[in-house]
């Protein structure tokens, strides 16, 4: 199956639009190309050149200078290199630099720190804690020197300002990281409900089709010898079934691998359509009997696709597992919503030793399609045989069912 193919339900006209989407790969949360960490470096080095080049220096001074380029180059690209250990590199050269007075400049290589410790800190904590020891560096500088010549408090809002940006910066990371985590959670939650939306596709136009195949190959048998004109008959009745289910398998295939936008869905099938399968089923020789109460014409195109397809497997089953039984199928209509109930009443075939623990996937299938449109399900044996009802909506509440379908 194709990832990218997606089935979504029109709740209006009851179709099911196999709609490509595919989920992008993981990926990052933050591209590499936005990553600015390799930068710091070169970000302390025009700071370096910017301190000598104001101020004349002596030999020390430019050593001290090119330190805090070094921590930054050696935390930059070593990603184990951890950050306290950066502050100190930079910090000492820093505060020791401005002891003559003559390397100011160099404190924006502590506005840079500030950044650093609020983007890159692994914790809250950490950044709280790394930036009030980059946020000593003016006060400190200003200790040793004698007399005191820099702006304490334009350093300290130099650093505290860049270190709130990186906090900004780090906490966008963090919600882009999460916003891509919940991407991809989405994504497989969606890839698991189309497996689950296909499977009953294929549940219905297989699995139907087939059982009632089997019952009208199964009627033929059992008149061959005695009435050839009816087993006959069985046969041209199983081979219609036979191609109505390719047809309806050869669409649905066809919807999937489609592309273009304009197909054409084919014609839904409406509740007005269950008397056709009840008289496939009595051809077949399921002793089946319908009844219906109130306006039908009231129901939604996606109640009536619903109740076409509960009643579809039910009656399969029934064919499958009560072929003696009676099958009494009822419907009704009214102001709150429709009701369908299917029963048969009669004795059930063993279930063969090879399906013990088979799963019932049409139960859940039914299931599914009730409550995708509001309405509730449910089936199990009675005294005399097995039941099959459930209550819907007159009108779609959420989610169409899916089954049919054109693709967008």
């Amino acid at each position: 199956m194709e990832a990218g193919l997606r089935p979504q339900g029109d709740v209006e006209s009851g179709e099911p639009q196999y709609r490509r989407c595919v989920p992008r790969g993981s990926g990052q949360a933050w591209p590499r190309r936005y990553e600015v960490r390799p930068l710091v470096p070169f970000f302390a080095l025009a700071v370096g050149i910017v301190a000598a080049l104001t101020d004349p220096s002596s030999p020390a001074d430019l050593i001290l200078a090119a330190l805090p380029i070094a921590a930054f180059a050696v935390w930059a690209y070593l990603p184990r290199a951890p950050l306290w250990a950066a502050c100190v590199g930079v910090l000492v050269p820093v505060v020791v630099a401005q002891a003559d007075g003559e390397l100011e400049p160099l404190l924006f290589d502590a506005s840079l720190l500030g950044f650093v410790v609020g983007r890159w800190a692994p914790t809250r904590a950490a950044a709280v804690a790394l930036g009030l020891l980059t946020l000593s560096a003016p006060v400190a500088a200003s200790l040793i020197q004698d007399p005191a010549e820099i702006a304490v408090g334009i350093w300290l809002l130099g650093i505290a300002f860049p270190w709130f940006m990186g906090r900004v910066t780090a906490h966008q990371r963090q919600l882009l990281a999460q916003l891509d985590a919940t991407r991809r959670e989405l994504a497989e939650q969606a890839l698991h409900e189309e497996r689950r939306r296909i499977a009953r596709d294929v549940h219905d136009f297989v699995g139907h089709g087939l059982a009632a195949l089997m019952l009208q190959i199964t009627s033929a048998r059992h008149v061959l010898r005695r009435d050839p004109a009816a087993a006959e008959e069985a046969l041209k009745s199983a081979e219609e079934v036979g191609r109505r289910s390719m047809r309806e398998l050869r669409g649905t295939v066809t919807l999937l691998r489609r592309d273009d936008e304009s197909a054409v869905a084919p014609p839904l099938p409406t509740v007005t359509d269950i008397a056709a399968l009840v008289d496939d089923a009595r051809a077949g020789g399921l002793d089946v009997a319908l009844q219906r109460e109130g306006d039908l014409s009231r129901l939604a195109p996606t109640v009536g696709v619903t109740l076409y397809r509960i009643t579809q497997e039910a009656l399969a089953n029934a064919a499958r597992h009560a072929p003696n039984a009676r099958t009494a199928l009822e419907i009704a209509v009214d102001g709150g919503g429709a009701s369908l109930v299917v029963d048969s009443d009669g004795p059930m075939a063993p279930r063969p030793q090879a399906e013990p623990t088979e799963p019932r996937y049409g139960l859940v299938g039914m299931r599914e399609r009730a409550m995708a449109i509001g309405g509730e399900f449910s089936a199990g044996p009675t005294a005399r045989g097995w039941r099959v009802s459930c209550r819907v909506p007159l009108e779609a509440k959420d989610e169409a069912p899916i089954g049919e379908g054109r693709a967008r």
